[in-house]
């Protein structure tokens, strides 16, 4: 019943339950693309701790009947699921800490990329907005070609100029948004 009233008015939303499970390493990284391209929320159940790095912009923390935010990396979790536990993390080797070096600063690395991922997301939203005002206007042109007036109030020598300025910002935010793009991949390798 929930989940009916939660997508009732159409919104962008995923949930996924353990999506990595039985996918080899290409199907993986496919997957991590497309999540991190999707341009809706995402609710992300997974013992994955590779992918919930990668992709991850916000934990919750579900426990004793509740679900809140969590603040910190999947390391801080880690420390509060051991502290509950009573084992405290004591005993542990380098080879642990060093992982749990990387993973945080792979999860710093990651919140240091999200003003990148925020760049490409608006700048993919430009392209797509200027895109569709451009084919609107292709095809006013196309059905009053030879009229003075356009049905948008333009003359067709406006609406060519304005359809060459569109052209141009398009261009310019699809550099933005490769740009963009581009530098978060080349980040998120290493």
């Amino acid at each position: 019943m929930n989940l009916a009233l939660v997508t009732h008015a159409a919104p962008a939303l995923l949930i996924l339950d353990e999506p990595t499970n039985h996918l080899d390493i290409e199907s993986r990284e496919v997957l991590v693309q497309a999540i991190n391209e999707f341009p809706g929320a995402i609710v992300l159940v997974s013992h994955d701790e590779h992918l919930v790095e990668l992709i991850a912009d916000r934990l919750w923390l579900v426990a004793n009947g509740t679900v809140r935010p969590f603040e910190g990396d999947l390391e801080d979790y880690r420390r509060l699921v051991l502290e509950r536990s009573g084992s405290g993390g004591s005993g542990r080797s380098n080879g642990p800490d060093n992982r749990r070096e990387a993973r945080r600063l792979a999860a710093e690395r990651r919140r240091e990329l999200d003003p990148l991922r925020q760049q490409a997301r608006r700048a993919e939203r430009e392209v797509a907005r200027l895109t569709k005002e451009r084919d609107a206007l292709d095809r006013a042109l196309a059905k009053q070609q030879g009229a003075k007036q356009q049905g948008n109030g333009l003359s067709p020598a406006e609406a060519l100029k304005r359809r060459a300025e569109l052209v141009r910002m398009i261009e310019r935010a699809e550099t933005d948004w490769l740009a963009a793009a581009e530098t978060i991949e080349r980040e998120a390798r290493g």
